[in-house]
């Protein structure tokens, strides 16, 4: 049964009516000055698509638990993963008409969708949502920026900036769960699998990490990682 509160809100259908693509546990509730309270939680499965590139960007998205990739397919077929989301995060808000880039669900991940016109009809009589819409631009476009600048660093630098940058967000300073694949990992550096994967044992020979499993990494010595990332 679709929720009839989000219906009338505007949230889209397709999100309400299927289990793969979630069902919301409570309606859109009543604005309190805070953007997500505008927006439905929903459910994706692990790799679900949450919407594609040059689809009309209607919505955007808080995340609740688990992790979200963007990326785009090149011409060549390449994939180029353009951000990870966390908890806590916001992701498809964009300044055109159509989203930049694709959006997956990299693990089994709950999310707020969260209908655009209805923030920017907030925005216009609130100045606490229009702060709130006006950080969040500028928090992506520097995100956006970070990840520029990130790719024209060599590769054990890259590796070591990924590293330090996914200690931070989830405020660990000694280890790291990565939710991401290492090919998920190569592809928003810019690098091939194989390299990551010797840059990583290489970082491990200089007793900078150490790797107890494919996705979980100890931080060993930050002054060498901090190093490579200046």
């Amino acid at each position: 049964m679709l929720n009839q509160a989000a219906v009338q809100n505007g949230f889209p259908r397709h999100l309400l009516a299927q289990p793969m693509r979630g069902k919301p546990s409570v309606g859109p509730r009543a604005p309190t000055g805070s953007i997500e309270l505008t927006g439905a939680p929903t459910s994706f499965a692990r790799n679900a698509e949450i919407f594609g590139e040059k689809e009309p960007s209607d919505y955007f998205y808080k995340v609740v638990s688990g992790a979200v990739r963007t990326y785009k397919v090149l011409i060549d077929g390449r994939r180029q993963i353009a951000a990870f989301y966390l908890p806590g995060d916001i992701f498809g808000l964009e300044a055109g008409d159509e989203y930049a880039f694709s959006a997956e669900a990299v693990t089994d991940a709950k999310v707020v969708v969260i209908k655009r016109s209805v923030v920017v009809s907030l925005a216009a009589q609130d100045s606490e949502v229009a702060r709130q819409l006006w950080a969040l631009a500028g928090r992506e476009l520097q995100r956006t920026q970070n990840h520029v600048l990130l790719l024209i660093k060599t590769a054990p630098e890259r590796v070591a900036s990924f590293l330090l940058e996914m200690a931070e967000r989830i405020q660990s300073s000694g280890e790291v769960e990565l939710p991401m694949s290492r090919q998920d990992v190569a592809d928003y550096l810019g690098l091939t699998i194989e390299t990551v994967s010797r840059m990583l044992t290489r970082l491990e020979s200089a007793s900078a990490i150490a790797l107890p499993s494919s996705k979980r990494i100890v931080l060993r010595d930050h002054a060498v990682l901090m190093r490579l990332n200046a």
